[in-house]
């Protein structure tokens, strides 16, 4: 927000100090740097975006060039080295992409929404966008045309951020309903996994695919890390009834029955389990079901609530504290080392070896 952007180095004291910061002529949004080539893009909240280049021993950072990428808020940035593009959304409700030879925009594609997070498929030129609306777009980018494949909605708030897996051609996504959702793009179409941990916004996950397993972080400092080397099951569609499909009783806008059986409306719910549209006396149980993807306790049916046994109820996720309100967040799976961005200002390096079981002898390859 002070528009300032720093690279910080590990001295022999152990301790991080900022060897070189450059302020920005407008407070920076987002953020993307490329390990091999050492480039960096920035956003800004003006909607455009710097890149620079960031010298051997990281002591020297040198402007490149502006895009003028957007016409409001950069929210996430991605670099594809081998088609030299510069791919972008922002708060003007569209995706771009501009040469990073020329320095010249070469195709734009507008949403109905802001444009809150970017995934790309570097081999297939595959981009995945999530919006406020909550809506996930799968676009195909051509030199200067786009095509749009397919949208994906289930959230019920505005996509916070994405994770694509091109190994398995898994999309994950997190949103501000606090859940996440794995989509399975490459296998069985439609096909998708619940997950519901967190208690607040989602804001940020990265897929392990070696371990099979997904770390997410929530805004309310809360880490999570999910274990999806395992059969899961997927929760059912909610089923629509006028009256509760457990007794019959209707529901409250159900007037005709209402007045045929001289009796008063229910409220409906739905069962978690099964989908079914239920009355609150059919469902007073609660329960956590965790290979549908419920780690905490959910509105189940008497019926279903029966039938989960307590080893059904193990749960299939390990819970961490943060303790501090993550706004972002990065992993070096090579390394099993995660960082976290708070609102607190503060930036903390996690060793995540314990709970992920990766390092370097495990054979990540670092990207």
């Amino acid at each position: 927000q002070h528009r300032t952007i720093r690279v910080w180095l590990k001295r022999d004291s152990g301790q991080y100090w900022p060897s070189i910061y450059h302020t920005m002529s407008s407070p920076c949004s987002a953020m993307a740097y490329h390990h091999d080539s050492r480039r960096i893009f920035v956003g800004q909240d003006n909607g455009a975006i710097m890149e620079f280049h960031i010298s051997e021993d990281f002591n020297k950072m040198n402007f490149v060039k502006t895009y003028p990428a957007h016409q409001n808020r950069v929210s996430a940035i991605t670099f594809c080295l081998t088609s030299e593009w510069v791919i972008s959304t922002g708060h003007d409700k569209c995706i771009s992409w501009m040469c990073t030879r020329s320095g010249s925009m070469l195709g734009r594609h507008y949403f109905t929404s802001w444009a809150s997070c970017l995934q790309y498929d570097y081999e297939t030129r595959h981009a995945f966008v999530g919006d406020y609306s909550g809506q996930i777009t799968l676009l195909k980018l051509e030199q200067n045309t786009c095509s749009v494949i397919t949208t994906l909605k289930g959230h019920e708030g505005s996509i916070t951020s994405l994770w694509w897996d091109p190994v398995q051609r898994l999309l994950f996504s997190g949103a501000s309903d606090h859940s996440i959702i794995m989509w399975d793009i490459g296998g069985r179409k439609g096909r998708t996994l619940l997950l519901q941990g967190h208690h607040d916004k989602v804001q940020a996950i990265c897929y392990i695919q070696l371990t099979r397993q997904l770390v997410s972080c929530s805004a309310d400092g809360g880490i999570a890390v999910w274990n999806m080397d395992i059969s899961r099951e997927e929760a059912p569609q909610w089923l629509e009834s006028d009256s509760c499909q457990k007794c019959e009783q209707p529901f409250f806008w159900n007037i005709k029955q209402m007045w045929d059986t001289k009796t008063l409306g229910l409220r409906q719910h739905h069962c978690r389990k099964c989908g079914q549209a239920v009355c609150g006396k059919c469902s007073t149980k609660r329960s956590s079901y965790p290979i549908m993807g419920f780690e905490f306790q959910v509105r189940v049916c008497d019926s279903c609530f029966e039938s989960i046994k307590d080893e059904d109820r193990t749960s299939l996720a390990t819970f961490h504290e943060g303790k501090h309100n993550i706004s972002h967040m990065s992993m070096d799976i090579s390394r099993g080392l995660m960082v976290t961005c708070g609102s607190d200002r503060i930036v903390k390096i996690w060793d995540m070896t314990p709970v992920v079981g990766c390092s370097l002898a495990t054979g990540f390859s670092s990207r």
